[in-house]
């Protein structure tokens, strides 16, 4: 795939690493690239960032047709710049593609569509340590069209924000609510998608958590009400008796790669692992038995984040003495230190730039 280049003529200083937040900053350039039935996907560019033109009848102001993903490039310490698992990354987003009814990419021509990119915008990696630049691509259709139908026209397109710590608390455990009104995902929907509505629709009772002094709510199936899906914006696991315990992949929660990646490490380590629904019953009774020893969010902007209290129907039970648990601690330790070049990578998961 030819990539045509212009260069922003007016480079932005670089921002401050001690003060990054999340997604706050943004480089220089965005990738961009577009489809029609026609010719399928052409006219790939980086260009300098800004506004995009869209049409106000375009379907995604209308019908949310769109789905995005998030990666990171990571500074080592000798000053080279890696990725983890971009692969995953792009074929979790043609299944998102596909459920949404947007056109899929050639896994080849994404990578080199990422690689190049990041490529351009290496100077905006910070150096500062657990910092990192937040890599967003994202589709959407983009044609003028009221009716409802199949999607004839799209745009590709990644920018990217040179990030420090998810959470303001980083890796202090955080205070969880379990979610008894609202639902986020049903089985046949875009649970396992990663599309703007399964997120737009969360905001509600996140917002109603944070206003009592919780940082996320834990979800709920959409049917019964019963059993555990995710925590907030992020795949969810328990250990119990020593097991770890996790919701199974089941059309309402998002494939997460770095629930596959803690999955495997755990694996290699010997580890019982049972993936199955888990009723918020069971949570409940673990927790009362002293049983549940350990819990934990985990995903790419975070990459994991413990959970030291739990809220359930007024009640509140605190996990570990809110403290980090020690696999807690050796997960996050274990992957980061893969990501950042701490650790040998011994699972092919890096991608050199």
């Amino acid at each position: 795939m030819d990539i045509k280049v212009t260069k922003n003529p007016n480079p932005q200083p670089k921002p401050d690493e001690n003060n990054l937040g999340f997604g706050l900053t943004y480089t220089d350039h965005m990738f961009l690239m577009d489809y029609n039935r026609e010719e399928g996907w052409h006219n790939a560019r980086i260009v300098p960032f800004g506004p995009l033109p869209i049409h106000p009848a375009a379907v995604v102001l209308h019908y949310a047709t769109e789905v995005f993903e998030g990666l990171k490039a990571y500074r080592t310490a000798d000053g080279a710049v890696q990725l983890f698992r971009p692969i995953e990354n792009v074929r979790r987003m043609n299944n998102s593609a596909e459920r949404m009814c947007l056109p899929t990419l050639d896994e080849d021509d994404a990578m080199q569509a990422i690689l190049e990119f990041v490529k351009l915008e290496e100077d905006f990696v910070p150096h500062k340590d657990g910092t990192s630049l937040y890599i967003r691509p994202y589709m959407f259709a983009s044609e003028a069209n009221l009716g409802l139908h199949g999607i004839k026209e799209a745009v590709f397109a990644i920018i990217a924000s040179p990030s420090g710590s998810y959470y303001a608390e980083g890796i202090n455990p955080v205070s969880i609510m379990i979610e008894t009104e609202d639902v986020r995902a049903v089985r046949g929907g875009t649970g396992f998608a990663k599309c703007g509505g399964n997120y737009a629709c969360s905001t509600r009772a996140g917002e109603r958590a944070e206003k009592l002094g919780y940082s996320q709510v834990l979800w709920l199936d959409g049917v019964h009400q019963k059993y555990v899906e995710e925590v907030g914006s992020m795949n969810v696991m328990f250990k119990i008796n020593g097991k770890i315990i996790t919701p199974d992949l089941i059309g309402t929660v998002l494939p997460g790669i770095t629930r596959k990646s803690i999955l495997e490490v755990l694996r290699e380590e010997g580890y019982e692992i049972e993936e199955r629904r888990i009723s918020v019953d069971e949570i409940i009774e673990a927790l009362e038995n002293g049983e549940l020893e350990e819990a934990w969010g985990c995903g790419t902007a975070a990459v994991i984040s413990p959970v030291g209290k739990l809220a359930y129907n007024g009640k509140v039970y605190v996990i570990n003495d809110c403290k980090i648990g020690e696999l807690t601690q050796h997960l996050y330790d274990t992957l980061t230190g893969i990501q950042w070049g701490k650790l040998p990578d011994t699972h092919n998961w890096i991608v050199k730039l």
